[in-house]
């Protein structure tokens, strides 16, 4: 499977998961639905990953052991969440939260794409039409294309790095480390964490509705968070809930919870709409988190072109200030 970061890749991850989620909500059976999709998959790369989840269901295994059995195309995100799907009985109804997920990622990495086409083209033209001066005196090319490859080259390298270590089919103390780091990022480090949150209360919701305890609608929602940092927090809180702590309790001490949920979340279980809370929660740090995103994402072409903007600037500082320098030592 490819890496998830370009706009029609999160778009081919979000139709996969609509589809499904359609079929199985119009009562086709998940093996009839997948060998559906297996037909017609939104990427010839799907064809492989569903042949051998199909083949794990019919052995009596469940969709989100199956899939995660046939290798490393689903990240496990998607995996939590479609366990808790299972576990919670709506499984359509995660499958379409999926979907709407990877289609909002789709159109930020879209608006993103289009937003840096500008400043990308700035950047190379500078970097190649600034030394051209020199190439048209010295005739060098082999001097120039060095001056040119030796600022892009570094770039591609950092970016191809950036864009494949923060994948999250990475082991969880990576993707810990890259979290931790991410953290600190204004907007995107705050923009996670709701994102986190959301995934958090739209799955313990699901689950405490259809019945499964405490203990484990909390393990199940802390893995299908994504984040590593709040599975560790839920994890480390298992002991105390079965000695009968209550998570709103827990939310209360653990200073990575926001005043907002951990309020709501203490209202919601003592009145007893403990599940009324969680939606209202999950939709709101699901706006805000989304939101912050879009902001991202409008915000970064801009810093990219400032910097190559002074990049030009201080090209052409250079140039005159050594220009007068030559006129200079010639008087």
């Amino acid at each position: 499977m490819p890496l998830f970061f370009t706009p029609g890749q999160f778009a081919r991850h979000s139709e996969f998961f609509r589809q499904l989620g359609q079929l199985l909500g119009a009562g086709v059976p998940a093996i009839k639905a997948l060998r559906q999709i297996e037909r017609h998959p939104p990427s010839a790369s799907y064809r492989k990953p569903l042949g051998l989840t199909i083949e794990g269901i019919e052995q009596a295994g469940t969709l989100s052991q199956s899939a995660r059995s046939a290798g490393n195309w689903l990240p496990p995100i998607d995996l939590a969440l479609l366990e808790a799907g299972e576990a919670s009985g709506r499984l359509e109804q995660t499958l379409e939260s999926l979907a709407d997920y990877y289609e909002d990622r789709a159109r930020i990495a879209r608006d993103l794409a289009i937003a840096l086409l500008y400043p990308v083209f700035l950047l190379h033209a500078a970097v190649f039409i600034l030394p051209f001066a020199r190439f048209f005196q010295t005739g060098n090319l082999a001097e120039y294309l060095w001056s040119a490859g030796r600022i892009l080259l570094p770039l591609y390298v950092l970016a191809g790095l950036v864009i494949f270590l923060g994948q999250s089919r990475h082991g969880k103390g990576w993707r810990a480390f890259v979290e931790r780091i991410l953290g600190v990022v204004p907007v995107l480090g705050a923009a996670r964490r709701e994102m986190a949150l959301a995934r958090l209360s739209m799955t313990l919701e699901a689950l405490l509705a259809a019945g499964v305890t405490v203990v484990e609608a909390w393990q199940l929602a802390g893995a299908a968070s994504g984040s590593p940092a709040l599975g560790k927090i839920v994890d480390s809180w298992i002991p105390r809930l079965r000695e009968r702590s209550t998570p709103a309790e827990l939310v209360q001490e653990t200073r990575w919870f926001p005043e907002v949920f951990s309020s709501q979340y203490a209202t919601g279980e003592v009145s007893g709409r403990l599940d009324d809370s969680l939606k209202r929660l999950q939709k709101y740090y699901q706006q805000a988190g989304s939101t912050k995103l879009h902001l991202l994402a409008q915000v970064v072409p801009w810093i990219i072109y400032g910097a190559v903007a002074g990049y030009i600037v201080y090209k052409i500082f250079q140039f005159y200030t050594g220009y007068f320098q030559q006129i200079g030592n010639l008087l």
